[in-house]
């Protein structure tokens, strides 16, 4: 069958726009050297990407041809005379000095300057102009005062409350504790005595039991000391290193701390004294206690992995009421990122890293390593709930593949195919051809489908036709579509199909060397972008919140949340397996290993940023195994320091052995930490207890099974199918 012919018009969709452009780019330059070769002729070619990006080839040299060109008898005549362009440029030039002088006078005139030369009619007509503007300036800076009066009254009535209800707390904690307050000193004047040091600074370093109690500032301390905070509202960025505790209503509390704190915020920084620290510790949990644990919510959301906090922020965006808690005292659960001496704690007990190795705070360690697929469910998801605005990207150097012990990079398209050192001379042709029908692949246009009915016929029977070899096979379904085993070859084949369009549109999009983007500072970058999203509409956070027992009633539906004695009520409860083992069963271990390097990994091209799929058949093995490096470049390590994962289903009594193939294929490495967990699914029927569990982190690099797990519990939940039909231009990444 032959191919179709085209219609020649500017393509609309973007992604293929650019795939396009590729494929034609590369093949008008095979078609200038073809020509060059046979025919001895002399040429240069220039292009511009739409995008402004600069391809051009030449034989000889591009500036000799050039020139040439210049000095031709045709053009001799012509180099003095300005061209037409430049005329109308001129034309243009002069026509834009005029409307900038004409905006300036205006401009001028509005702020009551060079009058004189202005007729009554135009000194009236401008009159009328000023004085509509200032009659809506007065109007809205009118608005805006009587709201931030409203607002000030509202909220000094609420603190005349709170200030009431904790002079009680205080002098029934100082009558329990034996405190006395000293002979005429009422608590009244103890308070004015505490609020007198409002004009200092409370943001120094302490090296000892400090608390504040702030009324609305942002307090950002490095304390290496025993604090606590309570946010009601502010963004309590400090640097600590330890337990925390933070209650938010609407805040970001992104903290690396040291150290125990607490902090109630409610306003302006206030200093306490050290007299009332012990005061504000004996009453803070039941602050905490008193503001969140006695509402009604739809949703209570437990862990803070990067599944629930999509979830949390999506359900929150939809107008849910949220209350999401986690038992540990920082952001991420399993898919948290560590510093150094985090890592080196998590692994080595108290051992100090080694100096060489660099600063701790350089280090940004995933635990769930993981790229993104820039055209991918992800991105459609942080586009959708514009949490791109939060973080920042770039994109991942190499995308390889392992075939009989060397490491090649992946062809995705058909030029990429005849390149490929993958396959032989025949064997390229054949992929070509396949190549060529994914890429032309449209689910909507019959035309395109060469009488094959994917939704009928298996993957196997698609590439069959083709007569592609196993090894081909091999790279295609597990470095391409990225299936984790060979069970697809057995299902209809437009899921597969779609799984490489997705490869080669994401591989276009930024025309770097991979479909992948990873975000700057490391993935820990996610979860906290989504909590942010979540407080903004309203969902309320509490951390280092102990238990976490889920109640059910008598039919054995959840209703509710229990911690420290106090019970959230709830309709629905979403939570990661650890919060409820006896509604999941294990179904495999997935095996680590986290090694620090000096160097990229050999044979990469020198890639800052790689991944590295090694397919099942490859090692004789039931299931694929992944290396992941990201380094300095994407500020997750040292400058000259490389970050590299090796991971794996384990299929065996040892772990540690399984990953030395991928290990071997490193290099040397400066330190190396192995790590194996178990890998859950729920058991349960979602609809009759009302808890949604999501699924363990699998061994892939990539996050396409994540964001179906939570795509399937949103859908669950709200009834609704997550619209993912966003702009994805409106996501980009870094450039080198």
């Amino acid at each position: 069958m032959t191919r179709k012919k085209i219609q020649i018009k500017k393509i609309d969709n973007t992604a293929a726009r650019q795939v396009t452009f590729s494929k034609r780019r590369r093949g008008l330059f095979k078609k200038a050297y073809e020509l060059s070769t046979l025919c001895d002729a002399e040429i240069a070619l220039i292009v511009f990407s739409a995008t402004g990006k600069l391809f051009e080839y030449s034989n000889s040299s591009m500036g000799q041809v050039i020139e040439r060109r210049n000095l031709h008898p045709k053009n001799i005549d012509t180099l003095d005379q300005p061209s037409l362009e430049k005329q109308l440029d001129g034309g243009v030039h002069a026509m834009l000095i005029k409307e900038i002088a004409k905006k300036n006078r205006e401009l001028r005139h509005m702020r009551g300057e060079d009058l004189q030369g202005l007729d009554l009619e135009e000194l009236q007509k401008l009159e009328k102009i000023i004085e509509g503007s200032l009659r809506r300036l007065v109007e809205e800076k009118g608005g805006k005062i009587i709201n931030e009066i409203d607002a000030l009254k509202i909220k000094g009535e609420q603190l005349v409350e709170e200030n009431q209800r904790l002079k009680q707390q205080v002098m029934s904690l100082l009558a329990g504790q034996g405190h006395l307050l000293e002979p005429g000193q009422s608590s009244d004047s103890m308070g004015t005595n505490t609020s007198s040091m409002g004009s200092v600074d409370p943001r120094q370093d302490c090296d000892s039991s400090c608390a504040f109690l702030t009324l609305g500032g942002d307090p950002r301390q490095d304390s290496d000391s025993s604090c606590a905070f309570l946010t009601l509202g502010g963004d309590p960025r400090q640097d600590c290193d330890s337990s925390c505790a933070f209650l938010t209503l609407g805040g970001d509390p992104r903290q690396d701390c040291d150290s125990s704190c607490a902090f109630l915020t409610l306003g302006k920084p206030i200093p306490l004294s050290p007299f009332v620290h012990q005061i504000l510790k004996g009453f803070v949990s039941l602050i905490l206690n008193f503001v969140t644990m006695d509402e009604d919510y739809d949703v209570i959301v437990l862990g803070t992995g990067l599944k629930e906090c999509i979830l949390s922020g999506l359900f929150s965006v939809d107008g849910l009421k949220v209350l999401h808690m986690d038992r540990n005292d920082y952001y991420g659960g399993e898919s948290t990122s560590l510093n150094l001496n985090q890592l080196w704690k998590r692994f080595r007990g108290s051992d100090t890293p080694p100096e060489s190795l660099g600063a701790s705070k350089e280090y940004n360690v995933d635990m769930i390593p993981k790229f993104i697929i820039a055209n991918g469910g992800l991105v459609r998801v942080l586009i959708h709930t514009d949490v791109t605005k939060y973080l920042h990207f770039k994109a991942v150097d190499g995308s390889f593949v392992y075939n009989k012990g060397k490491i090649y990079k992946v062809p995705a398209t058909d030029v990429e195919a005849l390149k490929s050192p993958l396959m032989g001379l025949f064997e390229k042709r054949r992929a070509r051809k396949f190549f060529i029908f994914v890429q032309d692949y449209e689910e909507n246009d019959p035309k395109s489908h060469e009488g094959l009915d994917l939704t009928k016929i298996t993957a196997r029977e698609v590439i069959s036709k083709y007569g592609l070899e196993d090894d081909t096979i091999d790279f295609i379904g597990h470095a391409l579509a990225l299936h984790l085993d060979d069970s697809y070859l057995d299902q209809p084949a437009l899921d597969f199909v779609k799984r490489m369009k997705l490869y080669a549109d994401s591989l276009a999009r930024f025309q770097g060397g991979s479909p992948y983007i990873y975000p700057l500072y490391g993935l820990a970058e996610l979860p906290q972008s989504f909590a942010r999203l979540s407080a903004v509409y309203g969902g309320t956070y509490m951390l280092n919140k102990p238990e976490c027992k889920v109640e059910f009633d008598e039919s054995g539906k959840a209703i509710g949340v229990t911690s420290e004695g106090e019970t959230a009520k709830c309709n629905k409860v979403v939570c990661d397996p650890s919060y409820l083992p006896n509604k999941v069963k294990n179904v495999g271990k997935v095996a680590r290993a986290i090694c620090i390097m000096s160097h990229p990994i050999p044979v990469t091209s020198d890639s800052h940023s790689a991944q590295v799929i090694l397919p099942q058949k490859q090692l004789g093995r039931k299931s694929d195994m992944y290396l992941f490096c990201c380094s300095y470049a994407h500020n997750v390590a040292p400058q000259g320091k490389y970050i590299a994962f090796v991971s794996a289903e384990v299929e065996t009594d040892n772990p540690e052995l399984e990953l030395n193939p991928g290990i071997d294929l490193l290099g040397p490495v400066d330190e190396i930490f192995y790590e194996t967990y178990d890998r859950y699914v729920p058991t349960n029927t979602m609809e009759d207890d009302n808890c949604f569990i999501s699924t363990s982190y699998d061994a892939t690099t990539h996050f396409e099974t994540t964001v179906q797990d939570v795509i399937a519990i949103y859908s669950e939940i709200t009834g609704k199918t997550l619209d993912l039909s966003v702009d994805l231009s409106a996501a980009s990444a870094a450039a080198e």
